[in-house]
């Protein structure tokens, strides 16, 4: 089971790290290109205050967003703020996502995501964390994938190899950085395994769609194209 206190702790420590650096920057910066297609960095900070509003609402029982129409126009309408202004929504987002994680409750319980998707409660730190970490990374500030937790790499592999488990369009895949090994990919023993070999980063890069797989040792066939996540 997930250990949702600690994950809201690295939740806070990921927002920090997020904050301090974005705190570098100015009104110029925010309307450059991030590496998200179509989003400045303004767009992705908007999104980071939005959503963790909207785990709010799936941790106390409501939709994550009214639509996914409402989602996308909220996060326009709040891209092209200035820096003071996107740097204390951020704050005051995370704040309420940490005070709806502290309070007592069932852990346990299925709470609703977007999109249908439904989990245990208690992975929603995580989820959360997910979004500061990779977004972070998405700014293109000087935050790498080579930056992350070493923790958060291996479960955020772990996560992501899960998640394509037995999808059909993925072959059979065994992925290594030479000390741990996941699998993911169709369950199925007439198609040969493919090996996929690199860096905690790398390997992490290819799953997550931040890099190209050119990192990556394959061997047993190409490198198998994964579905948008």
């Amino acid at each position: 089971m997930m250990d949702h206190a600690h994950d809201l702790a690295s939740v806070r420590d990921a927002t920090e790290r997020l904050l301090t650096a974005v705190a570098q920057l100015d009104n110029a910066s925010l309307a450059e290109p991030s590496r998200l297609p179509g989003w400045t960095r303004g767009h992705v900070l908007a999104h980071l205050s939005r959503n963790a509003d909207a785990l709010v609402n799936a941790l106390e029982g409501r939709p994550m967003y009214a639509s996914p129409e409402a989602r996308d126009g909220d996060i326009e309408r709040d891209a092209h703020r200035p820096l003071d202004v996107q740097l204390a929504d951020l704050r005051n987002s995370a704040a309420r996502f940490q005070e709806a994680g502290a309070v007592p409750a069932d852990w346990s319980r299925t709470v609703e995501l977007r999109g249908g998707v439904t989990d245990a409660a208690s992975r929603v730190p995580f989820r959360r964390w997910i979004e500061m970490e990779l977004h972070h990374v998405d700014l293109g500030i000087g935050y790498e994938l080579e930056d992350l937790p070493d923790d958060f790499t291996q479960r955020e592999i772990e996560f992501l190899t899960e998640r394509f488990t037995g999808h059909p369009d993925v072959p059979p895949t065994h992925l290594t950085d030479g000390t741990r090994a996941w699998s993911t990919g169709r369950r199925e023993t007439s198609t040969p395994e493919v090996t996929v070999t690199g860096p905690a980063p790398e390997l992490l890069g290819w799953l997550c769609g931040r890099r190209d797989g050119s990192g990556l040792t394959v061997t047993g066939g190409p490198l198998p194209a994964l579905p948008p996540l």
